[in-house]
């Protein structure tokens, strides 16, 4: 009876011990073969599965799958060395403990030379299955050695590891390492960008806190509770009175930090009276499209009144003229003449033509000119104005003559062959279309913008430059300069130029994409369309060298007239000189160098310092003109050093800098 028990008993104990030990070495041998990562490694051997179930072994003490690190029992073991040896003592204790316990309840004495049965176990598995339970122990030990370390202790127990893998035991490359603390080092690197604290950080800070604020005023549920309503009103007006005018953190008052916390505070009450996301959500989004609105009225007012303060005349203007008038009515008529008059006509000075009613602008014009010429008995100045302002011109001239050079004034008025059946662009602007365009509340919404109202372009004046060789017959080249210009170099070289062929000199403005001819002409017009490129560079009048014996054999002036009276209802260009001086000189112009011409100094105030300063000729265009107090200061002083302020008769109209 005894004798069979026993062998009962070895039986079942070959069934339940043997048999899986022996399947889970074959088995995770030839896993392990066909792994290459050490990272797909299973942990878990308390189960495993027989024809699709899972089943546990039913000798070893089970555990959860969470909280089972490692197999129980050891089935290959090697020294570790000094900082590993109490983990692999502790293990090997344990097993033997469990070993013997089974042996007393089983009365099995020889269950001790099974659980030594290391030949039995080394018979089933090859030599690659030992070497493959040699890394997972490794593996395991280097994982027990970092968790029993405590924090202080973890850095030593890497060392000691990565010193072991460096000889061999490791399956990490040590190409991996450096590349990860490449990756923490550019991270870092990142992060520490990050954490750069803008100069204005603080001030940010206390604008995002106004803002809510005004946010949590706007609620509702804020009005029930007064208390806090007038905290947050005192802590708003600590805030503005903190931030002031400071633009940089720097500049903020000592106590800004407090103001900030305090605020913070109140903030923090108000959060836990309302909870809403959604409704405060609502409520910034209403807020931001009001002040949208604002904006957007604000800058159609801001427009609307800039070409306001462009049309105007100021007050001492209006005066100058007048005051100058007067004066000019009391000379006799000798008095009333200019020198030099034989140099009107002689082809071989320097001709300028001027065509202004503004008596100050043009006054700066030749003083600027002539200050920087080296001859100025050569130079004649050609000044056009209408007849509001003729004897006032006249006067400016008499009172205030330009030294040598030579100064004529002349009346647009006196230009009998100028009339509506000479010139189509002077019929049109006496249309009843384009008076009705002008004076009438109501506008076509197709000219929307204001700029294309400006009453500059009722005046002839505005035009008189596509008549040049009618105004100057007997002379070869005139260089053209607008009112709102200043000279600052030598301009003589410009009429040695060769112009190759062309017509006109001009200096190009297609730096930008808004500059093309695309900007000024209606390209959607088949007219248009088919005979221009969209691309084609723009150019500025406002300095231009004008070769009359080619405009006169090209008969420029009649193809300024064919293309005026195809625009007669204005649908291929709006109104202007530009747009048909760019059509009139289609593939006749000729590309100055860049610095005889900068402009933008009338609308631009991020002009270029350095092209300023090395620039010929200065130009003022656009609405902030220098001679208006809208005109921007940091560009007025270019202007202004050529007006003598102490001129009795500015002194007398109060026109200071």
């Amino acid at each position: 009876m005894k004798i069979k028990l026993r062998k009962s008993v070895i039986f079942l104990l070959s069934v339940t011990v043997l048999a899986p030990i022996v399947l889970y070495t074959n088995t995770l041998g030839a896993y392990l073969a066909s792994s290459s990562s050490r990272n797909e490694f299973i942990e878990d051997v308390s189960t495993f599965t027989f024809a699709g179930e899972v089943r546990p072994l039913n000798v070893l003490p089970q555990e959860s799958s969470a909280a089972l690190k490692e197999p129980l029992g050891v089935v290959y073991s090697e020294n570790l060395g000094d900082s590993s040896s109490e983990g692999s003592n502790a293990s090997s204790g344990e097993n033997a403990h469990i070993n013997r316990q089974l042996a007393e309840e089983d009365g099995i004495s020889s269950l001790s030379n099974l659980s030594s049965g290391g030949n039995t176990i080394r018979q089933v598995t090859d030599q690659e299955h030992e070497v493959a339970l040699e890394k997972k122990e490794e593996y395991t030990r280097e994982t027990e050695l970092i968790g029993k370390v405590n924090e202080a202790e973890q850095n030593k127990a890497k060392r000691e590891i990565g010193s072991r893998r460096s000889k061999g035991k490791s399956e990490r490359p040590p190409e991996r390492t450096a590349v990860v603390k490449d990756n923490l080092g550019e991270a870092g690197s990142e992060k520490q960008n990050e954490r750069m604290i803008l100069p204005d950080a603080r001030i940010r800070q206390l604008k995002d806190q106004l803002i809510q604020a005004q946010l949590y005023l706007s609620l509702s549920v804020t009005r029930t509770n007064p208390q806090f309503v007038r905290d947050l009103r005192l802590r708003m007006k600590e805030v503005l009175k903190v931030l002031g005018d400071a633009t940089k953190d720097a500049e903020l008052p000592t106590n800004a930090l407090e103001r900030l916390k305090a605020m913070d505070q109140t903030l923090s009450r108000g959060k836990q009276l309302e909870d809403d996301c959604a409704s405060s959500v609502k409520k910034l989004r209403a807020m931001l499209h009001s002040a949208e609105e604002q904006l957007r009225v604000h800058k159609k007012q801001n427009l609307f009144l800039t070409h306001l303060t462009a049309k105007t005349v100021p007050k001492g203007l209006h005066c100058l003229p007048l005051r100058l008038s007067t004066e000019y009515f009391m000379l006799n008529t000798s008095q009333q003449r200019f020198p030099n008059e034989e140099k009107l006509e002689d082809p071989q000075l320097y001709h300028y033509a001027l065509f202004s009613d503004n008596v100050l602008a043009a006054a700066v014009v030749v003083n600027s000119s002539i200050t920087h010429t080296k001859d100025p008995s050569k130079h004649v100045f050609h000044i056009v104005t209408d007849r509001l302002n003729f004897a006032a011109m006249k006067m400016w001239f008499l009172a205030n003559p330009p030294g040598r050079a030579t100064i004529q004034v002349q009346n647009i008025e006196e230009f009998t062959w100028l009339n509506s059946s000479y010139s189509p662009v002077l019929r049109q602007l006496g249309s009843p279309t384009m008076i009705d365009y002008y004076f009438k509340n109501r506008h076509a919404e197709s000219d929307s913008n204001i700029k294309f109202r400006n009453p500059k372009y009722l005046s002839m004046m505005n035009h008189l430059r596509f008549y040049l060789p009618e105004i100057f017959p007997k002379l070869d080249k005139v260089l053209f300069l607008d009112d709102d210009i200043v000279v600052q170099r030598d301009l003589t070289g410009l009429w040695s130029l060769n112009l190759r062929g062309k017509v006109i000199g001009v200096v190009e403005t297609c730096g930008h994409s808004f500059h093309r001819f695309d900007r000024y002409l209606n390209f959607s017009n088949p007219l248009i369309s088919k005979t221009f490129s969209p691309r084609a560079c723009g150019w500025a009048f406002g300095m231009n060298i004008f070769d009359l014996n080619e405009w006169r054999k090209q008969n420029i002036t009649e193809v300024y007239h064919k293309w005026q009276n195809l625009n007669h209802d204005r649908l291929l260009w709006k109104l202007g000189t530009l747009p048909p001086g760019l059509i009139t000189f289609w593939n006749r112009t000729f590309a100055l160098e860049k610095s005889w011409h900068v402009l933008g100094l009338g609308y631009n105030p991020n002009v270029v310092q350095k092209d300023i300063e090395r620039a010929a000729v200065i130009h003022y265009n656009g609405n902030l003109k220098p001679w208006l107090e809208i005109g921007i200061p940091k560009f007025r002083n270019y202007w202004a050093k050529y007006v003598d302020y102490d001129q009795v008769y500015l002194r007398e109209c109060n026109i200071t800098p």
